[in-house]
């Protein structure tokens, strides 16, 4: 077990992505964490598989979050240092439908392309995650787990007029398969069978219990004090101390 290395309001998990739907999954859970996103060319290499693929970004990810942390330590950048961080949490997710990976659509047009292979069918959503130690180490052995976590989603049928106005509202654009199940999309969404979170960005079940096998967690869920409901939180704040009060983000 690696747990020394507890995530705490000191030494907080670094999320080496720039998802805002991976910030409010982390910030639901009350983790403190600070985010450092990975920039990675994310094409899809002909003939690559949908795990294959995923399995090569998260590690490219991951690659790029180390090499960030340990060019920062070499300048004694403060808020970049390993030594501040309890563990490294990427990710990537991706949708595949008949066996093909679903990405990002590149503009409206596209959209409506996307979406009207997915309406009235049942398609994967599929995560991969990676927890690393904050620095590489020899051998790869920075590397703590990964995980591959697939959810199916069945979207309703839909009449085009209905797709093209979805599509243009603009809130898929920036997801793989071109909606949001958690926004205006969710009125497609007739049923998901696994993860829902994962669908949004991250599998909260599975990463707490990853988390939690590796002793990165201490007492979860954080009790409250008798009588007191829990702090509701507004989604990632930014802290000019690069460490953020309880759970919550602060951008490095």
């Amino acid at each position: 077990m690696y747990g020394w290395h507890v995530i705490s309001s000191s030494l907080p998990l670094l999320l080496g992505s720039a998802s805002p739907r991976r910030r409010d999954i982390l910030a639901s859970l009350g983790l403190p964490f600070v985010v450092l996103a990975a920039d990675i060319v994310e094409d899809v290499v002909p003939g690559e598989t949908p795990h294959g693929y995923l399995e090569r970004i998260a590690a490219a990810k991951l690659d790029a979050i180390w090499a960030r942390l340990a060019s920062a330590a070499s300048l004694a950048s403060p808020g970049f240092a390993p030594s501040g961080l309890a563990a490294i949490l990427v990710a990537d997710t991706t949708v595949v439908i008949d066996g093909a990976i679903v990405g990002k659509p590149a503009d409206i047009p596209d959209a409506v392309a996307t979406l009207s292979r997915l309406v009235g069918r049942t398609h994967d959503v599929l995560t991969r995650y990676l927890i690393a130690r904050p620095e590489a180490g020899e051998g790869g052995r920075g590397l703590l787990t990964g995980r591959t976590v697939q959810t199916r989603v069945t979207l309703r049928s839909a009449s085009s007029a209905e797709v093209e106005a979805y599509a243009r509202t603009g809130e898929g654009l920036d997801k793989a398969g071109a909606y949001a199940a958690q926004g205006i999309g969710s009125f497609l969404v007739e049923g998901v069978s696994g993860s829902y979170s994962n669908v949004v960005g991250l599998p909260a079940c599975e990463v707490v219990v990853d988390l939690a096998a590796l002793g990165l967690l201490g007492v979860f869920p954080a009790p409250t004090e008798p009588g007191r409901a829990p702090e509701k939180k507004s989604g990632a704040a930014e802290k000019k101390s690069g460490v953020p009060d309880k759970g919550g983000a602060a951008e490095l």
